[in-house]
């Protein structure tokens, strides 16, 4: 890759500036690799919560028996299968992330612009997936400050579905508000990273990148997107497996 960079992302060696950066990196991958570790606090805090929320409880629903579905397909008897779906797409758009920066060291204009429509692609996929689980789990009745409720009926008949040993309607709604909210959360996350994409892949085809011998911008971006599809699966493991 072309060592031309913007002035921004030049590394300061003058005697006012501290001497030589130990990292020996850009100042934009740097305060990206900052504004990553504080979002990580954020995402651990979550996730601490919902474990301590988990553990905390006797019973807690049966992720075997809330996430059984396949939008169009059938609305139980599988098991994790499409969230399964979900983290592949998630994951190969990784990949892709991966190709596009690569590409970007070579200075390959058109193969950037390939795999960063993949990228895009693979994202949107994604979103659209978890807008379809979301929308199954609201027709079930689960909802921030929700769960299934039928009027006359006992909860523990309408929740007997999701639970394996005892039932238990708190546990129900902490579930409910803590998966929308955390997933909700990385939603948004990918979403601003699609946008992001697509703001890149413009500059891509406008020729900016080549204009100043870097692709710097795509590897700082990639970073964004391999960041979400890690958290994603600490997200999966926490709700969908333990």
């Amino acid at each position: 890759m072309s060592t031309t960079v913007t002035e921004l992302d030049k590394v300061k060696t003058g005697r006012w500036n501290g001497g030589r950066s130990p990292f020996n990196v850009e100042y934009g991958k740097i305060m990206m690799w900052f504004f990553l570790t504080s979002d990580a606090f954020t995402f651990s805090a979550f996730l601490i919560y919902y474990g301590s929320q988990r553990f905390a409880h006797m019973t807690w629903p049966d992720p075997d028996k809330v996430f059984q579905s396949i939008p169009f397909i059938a609305d139980y008897g599988y098991p994790l299968v499409f969230v399964g779906i979900m983290t592949f797409i998630l994951i190969m758009s990784s990949v892709t992330m991966v190709l596009a920066v690569e590409a970007g060291h070579r200075n390959s204009k058109k193969e950037v612009v390939g795999w960063m429509i993949a990228t895009i692609i693979g994202g949107l996929m994604f979103i659209g997936c978890q807008a379809l689980e979301w929308s199954h789990l609201h027709h079930q009745g689960f909802w921030w400050g929700s769960i299934p409720f039928q009027e006359g009926v006992s909860p523990d008949v309408t929740l007997a579905p999701y639970f394996t040993k005892d039932i238990s309607e708190v546990s129900a709604q902490q579930f409910a508000n803590l998966f929308f909210t955390i997933t909700g959360f990385h939603g948004f996350h990918v979403s601003i990273g699609i946008l992001l994409n697509i703001i890149i892949l413009g500059m891509t085809l406008a020729n900016t990148f080549q204009r100043r011998g870097s692709y710097l911008m795509v590897e700082k971006v990639g970073l964004y997107w391999h960041f979400v599809d890690l958290v994603w699966v600490f997200v999966f493991t926490f709700f969908y497996l333990v």
